[in-house]
């Protein structure tokens, strides 16, 4: 094990020096408080084994998760980022409506290709559930330090450079939502940050050379990517819509059509909340030759 106390002032470092006297297989790296990505990198640096486990301190992992994690990837040398299901635990009392939604979402992703098919719309791992190969990680550049989720860069990264995942359907980690975690308390993890992170990730892979973009859905995610879009100097072809009181209204440049009615040739992005909203525009595109995972992606 490898404890990073990064600048702790709370009896941390003095605790784990006090167990790592004790037992040799804990290292603890005592460094000034520099953050969470310098900390993250230089645990992945000094670690020696080729398998790495992330996990916060207030966290709850079954005791059977490692093992069990390390199993499946040494089963299976093609897979590179392995997660599990996981629970919520947290504060009473604390609005978590949201966090629980997002937990049905990630926890119905288990292979590779479901995975990669929702990419776009959220994070697609827990990132404290997480275990990959060490020197496919390293290989990536780590972890990168900029305004934006680091863990979903990874993975965005990870994907681009084909390493593949999977995730256990046993829920091995218990995360912990309290109001001071960093996903509600920093400016790096809101929802702005995740979408100019997956309009950078499209720019540098099915978006470029592409003629513009048709948006599937005109309610709040759809004009949002809409005005993303349009400030990077990117041109919106279309709004597809079903609403027939929205059809040919001109919506930030661009008219509202027909699911029949969209241009074939840019990138087409699913800009809806739900799962069932997305099956469908899916099964509408495909009717058009609009092929998922190449010219429709979803995103949120």
């Amino acid at each position: 094990m490898v404890a990073v106390d990064d600048g702790s002032r709370d009896g941390s470092g003095a605790l784990l020096a006090a167990h790592a006297r004790r037992d040799p297989r804990l290292r603890v790296l005592a460094t000034a408080a520099r953050g969470l990505v310098p900390a993250l990198n230089l645990a992945l640096c000094e670690a020696r084994a080729p398998l790495v486990a992330r996990m916060d301190a207030d966290d709850l992992a079954h005791r059977e998760r490692l093992e069990t994690q390390a199993a499946r990837l040494s089963a299976d040398p093609r897979l590179s980022i392995l997660g599990c299901r996981v629970r919520l635990i947290g504060t009473p009392g604390l609005p978590n409506s949201g966090m629980r939604r997002y937990l049905r979402w990630q926890n119905s992703l288990l292979d590779h290709p479901s995975i990669a098919r929702d990419l776009f719309v959220e994070s697609p791992f827990v990132h404290p559930s997480v275990m990959m190969r060490r020197e496919e990680c390293l290989g990536l550049g780590g972890y990168r330090e900029f305004d934006g989720p680091e863990d979903y860069d990874l993975w965005l990264r990870a994907h681009a450079r084909g390493l593949r995942f999977a995730k256990l359907a046993e829920p091995l980690l218990r995360w912990r939502d309290s109001p001071r975690r960093l996903t509600r308390s920093c400016r790096r993890y809101t929802p702005e940050r995740f979408r100019a992170l997956k309009l950078e990730a499209l720019e540098r892979g099915p978006l470029a050379g592409r003629p513009g973009v048709v948006i599937w859905g005109c309610g709040p995610i759809g004009k949002g990517w809409a005005r993303a879009l349009l400030a990077r100097g990117h041109r919106v072809l279309a709004f597809v819509e079903v609403a027939p009181r929205r059809l040919g209204q001109v919506v930030h440049g661009a008219r509202v059509v027909r699911p029949s009615e969209p241009p074939r040739g840019p990138l087409h992005l699913s800009a809806v909340a739900g799962a069932g909203a997305r099956r469908r525009i899916r099964a509408a595109a495909r009717r058009l030759g609009v092929a998922d995972g190449r010219d429709l992606f979803a995103v949120a």
